[in-house]
C-alpha cells in the first residue's frame, strides 16, 4: 500500500477524521486542518484522471 501527505501547516495532530474511504484529515486543537493522508494515492488518483484523460482527448 503506498500513502501520500499533504502538509497544511505545522502543528500538533488532535484528531483524525475520515472524510471518504482512505482519505484522512488531520485537525489540531482549534480544529485547523493540519494535514490531509491518501492511502492507496497511487490507485486513488488514477480513478479521478481517468475521466480526465477522456475529456483530454475529446477535446483534441
Amino acid at each position: 500500500m503506498d500513502a501520500l501527505y499533504i502538509a497544511m501547516k505545522g502543528g500538533l495532530e488532535s484528531e483524525v477524521r475520515e472524510v471518504a474511504p482512505g482519505v484522512n484529515v488531520e485537525l489540531n486543537r482549534k480544529k485547523e486542518i493540519i494535514g490531509i493522508e491518501i492511502l492507496n494515492a497511487a490507485q486513488f488518483f488514477k480513478s479521478v484522471l481517468k475521466p480526465l484523460e477522456k475529456r483530454a482527448e475529446v477535446a483534441a
